[in-house]
């Protein structure tokens, strides 16, 4: 038996099961290391990447300290774990909702911006065990008398210096006052541990344990590759437009490395647009996510790139944070980040769970003086002129698959069980057609194959899920 396995922890038969079905059959780094420590009640820092499997081993902490005969939900919550963005905010609570099937009826609630207050308040009303959200909207409950956090026994600060780097401080500050238990127990994880995380562990922990598995430089897994793209400055050409300059080197990335998925990052919103506009005309499967766009539309681009139902993410630096994807092919840097910590953070998406990543950067010619802030990164990369690079005919792959929206969700009892059978035993659809599958409170969203996708949505829409009738739609 591995040392790194997770009966090493003595963790119930139940337990033990459930992290099975759910594929974490060894304990990663920061797993091995933390847990121990955090299962036994000590506060902790973790200086752990998104990525790690950092969730999972503060989600088991956190589960600990909730017994079962709390359920169903207490009416005050017993866990607050604060992140920085939505698209975080949702992913944990998933992830936490997975880890604690085997204690019947847990409830999770996430309170974030983008999504209706009054909705939340009444799920508050209703018992909660564990509460999941940004600073601004937790606050904004605790304000309002919505929200009692003083049977909290464990706190989580996710991504701290990400929060600290978007002014959320004071914030965190006031929320942590309300959750006045004398034995709390407070997780702090952060991918980088400077001197105002260090202060800010002093304020809010006990004799924490520093657990690192970070590293500051880029993981061994990942290819880095540095293209010199050129001239692009109006300075060296007045008549050049530098977007559409490094668009067209883009292309010419993509059309040789030909990634079956890649995040672009760009540092500002046009940017992205534009980007996500030329690739859209070239045929590419490819959608944008910056901060400016409506809440829902961010969370159904991110669905539709988790389930491979478009191959190319756009990006501004909100995704970064919290971007859960296992099997990410490439990153690539449309230009440098403004800082190292972004770069970091950035090129960490790609080479995850031991698979091999592949990270691009494309810098003009004239800012070739800027890679000495990244030389730390960069192992000693010198630039490779990107026109000395094949560029071969570009031919965009589609999607592998596309994403079925089913207009009913948990409300209407559906379970992933009912969706494969209904699909698979009345539709006729083939097993290895169908994708992931996740269900919300209203809504239940299939990654079908590309190929049978418009005839799937038709066979359901006719057909019956449970004895009923659904809307049926391709979420575009």
């Amino acid at each position: 038996m591995s040392q790194n396995s997770f009966s090493h922890l003595g963790l119930s038969p139940a337990w033990l099961e459930n992290l099975n079905q759910l594929g974490y059959t060894e304990m990663t780094p920061i797993q091995a290391q933390a847990l121990p420590t955090m299962l036994e009640g000590r506060d902790v820092i973790g200086q752990a990447s998104t990525g790690t499997g950092k969730t999972a081993a503060f989600g088991l902490a956190l589960l600990s300290r909730i017994p079962l005969a709390s359920t169903p939900a207490n009416l005050l919550p017993g866990a607050l774990v604060l992140c920085p963005t939505r698209e975080l905010a949702a992913q944990i609570a998933d992830e936490i909702r997975r880890l604690a099937r085997p204690i019947p009826n847990t409830n999770v609630v996430t309170l974030t911006g983008g999504t209706s207050f009054s909705r939340q308040r009444e799920s508050l009303k209703h018992g909660i065990d564990i509460i999941v959200g940004t600073p601004g909207r937790v606050l904004d409950h605790l304000q309002r008398g919505t929200l009692d956090l003083s049977a909290v026994q464990t706190l989580v600060l996710d991504e701290a210096d990400r929060m600290l780097e978007m002014g959320f401080i004071d914030d965190v500050e006031t929320i942590i006052a309300h959750a006045t238990l004398p034995d709390r127990q407070t997780l702090l994880f952060s991918a980088t541990v400077g001197d105002e995380i260090r202060q800010l562990s002093t304020l809010f922990q006990h004799q924490a344990a520093f657990i690192s598995v970070a590293n500051d430089t880029v993981a061994p897994d990942i290819t880095q590759i540095l293209y010199d793209i050129g001239p692009v400055s109006t300075k060296d050409d007045p008549t050049i437009d530098p977007i559409a300059a490094r668009i067209a080197a883009l292309r010419h990335v993509l059309a040789y490395h030909k990634p079956a998925s890649a995040v672009i990052f760009a540092n500002e919103r046009d940017t992205v647009d534009a980007i996500t506009a030329d690739l859209t005309r070239a045929g590419h499967a490819v959608r944008a996510l910056h901060g400016g766009m409506e809440q829902p539309d961010r969370d159904n681009t991110l669905l539709m790139f988790a389930n491979a139902s478009i191959r190319l993410l756009v990006a501004t630096n909100v995704a970064a944070r919290g971007l859960d994807i296992d099997e990410l092919d490439a990153v690539i840097n449309f230009e440098l980040p403004r800082d190292t910590k972004e770069f970091v953070h950035r090129v960490g998406r790609t080479g995850r769970a031991g698979e091999q990543g592949l990270a691009i950067t494309l810098i003009a010619s004239h800012e070739t003086r800027k890679l000495k802030n990244f030389v730390d990164f960069l192992d000693g990369l010198d630039p490779t002129p990107l026109a000395r690079v094949p560029h071969p005919t570009e031919s965009p792959e589609h999607a592998a698959t596309k994403t079925v929206v089913i207009q009913g969700g948990r409300k209407d009892k559906l379970r992933p069980g009912d969706i494969v059978g209904a699909l698979t035993k009345d539709l006729g659809i083939d097993n290895a057609n169908i994708g992931k599958i996740t269900i919300t409170d209203r809504f239940t969203y299939v990654a079908l194959a590309s190929p049978i996708a418009g005839t799937a949505v038709v066979k359901i829409r006719n057909g019956k899920i449970k004895g009923r009738t659904f809307r049926t739609y391709l979420l575009k």
